[in-house]
């Protein structure tokens, strides 16, 4: 399948990129489902794919991790399923991901799924991250606030959600809608009847995942091996006070880490380029040499990319799935 989004990307970019939602009427015209709410069903019974059911009933929330082996127990209202990285493993929705690649392929993480039946959804929350979600089959209602501080809480240990606000949109989205929410604008949907959402989410590592995936990648090559000397250390009335200068010199060693570029580089290529979800690989056995991959091109056979591979640039070098 061949969507094509109905969408101004230069306007969009100046208008609504980071800075306020919108709703996208008919984003995609005469929209068709890349999946069935079964086959959907289905991808959360393996294992290997990060699913979750959640559902309330008279304020009370449950939150379940798949894999699921039924779901005879639900009844039909108030639950969703939703199913992460759909994308690695159903090629007719990783379809959906190619009208976003006007954006770098770096930020962009993965097409989750869900299904919800009349009153299903999440409650109100915060995501922080961008995200664009496209209604298919069905009707669901959206609610978003503006970004304000709220406060969050709990309603079950695998549940955030926050305090009930004001909206700024208020609207019912069909299918080939789409509905773009910035970081930190809250947000709430529930189905009106049986729905299918898809949701492209964007990767925007937290300053403290950089620091960790950074350390990771000294620690690993054994880089940052000088140590910290002081030819000109001062005498001092108080040996318990430790001076600006010699913060300042040790800040120095560890940012002289960082602006190294080739080293710096190649660390970003190899974290970025990682999957934050299992891809669906299956080693041949035994594995292609090269000369049997070259003479295969020849005989007009073809490559295609593992669903979710994330093959990025850095400079000149290359980076697929963190090597």
């Amino acid at each position: 399948m061949d969507y094509q989004l109905e969408l101004d990307w230069n306007d969009f970019l100046q208008r609504y990129w980071q800075k306020r939602p919108v709703i996208i009427k008919r984003a995609f015209r005469d929209f068709v489902d890349p999946l069935s709410p079964d086959e959907l069903a289905g991808l959360a019974m393996k294992a290997e794919v990060d699913s979750r059911l959640v559902s309330h009933d008279d304020g009370v929330w449950q939150v379940s991790h798949g894999p699921f082996a039924s779901y005879d127990q639900l009844g039909d209202h108030n639950w969703s399923l939703l199913v992460q990285a759909v994308d690695h493993w159903h090629e007719p929705s990783a379809a959906l991901m190619q009208p976003f690649r006007r954006l770098p392929d770096w930020r962009i993480d993965d097409l989750m799924i869900s299904f919800s039946v009349p009153g299903g959804g999440v409650g109100p929350h915060l995501d922080q991250y961008d995200v664009f979600i496209i209604q298919g089959q069905g009707r669901r209602h959206w609610r978003v606030g503006d970004k304000i501080p709220l406060k969050q809480h709990c309603p079950h240990p695998d549940l955030l959600q926050v305090e009930p606000f004001e909206a700024i949109i208020d609207e019912q989205m069909e299918p080939g809608d789409m509905l773009y929410i910035p970081p930190g604008f809250p947000h709430e949907g529930h189905a009106l009847e049986n729905a299918l959402n898809y949701s492209v989410g964007f990767r925007a590592p937290s300053s403290r995942e950089l620091v960790s995936g950074f350390a990771d990648y000294v620690l690993a090559q054994e880089l940052g091996g000088q140590r910290y000397s002081d030819p000109s250390i001062p005498s001092r009335d108080d040996p318990a006070h430790i001076l600006p200068a010699e913060v300042d010199a040790l800040r120095a060693m560890m940012m002289a880490l960082m602006q190294q570029p080739d080293q710096f580089n190649q660390w970003f290529g190899e974290f970025i380029s990682q999957s934050r979800h299992e891809l669906d690989l299956a080693p041949p056995e035994p594995p292609y040499q090269a000369g049997e991959i070259y003479d295969l091109l020849n005989q007009g056979e073809s490559l295609f990319r593992v669903g979710g591979l994330r093959v990025l640039r850095v400079g000149d070098d290359s980076y697929v799935n963190g090597e």
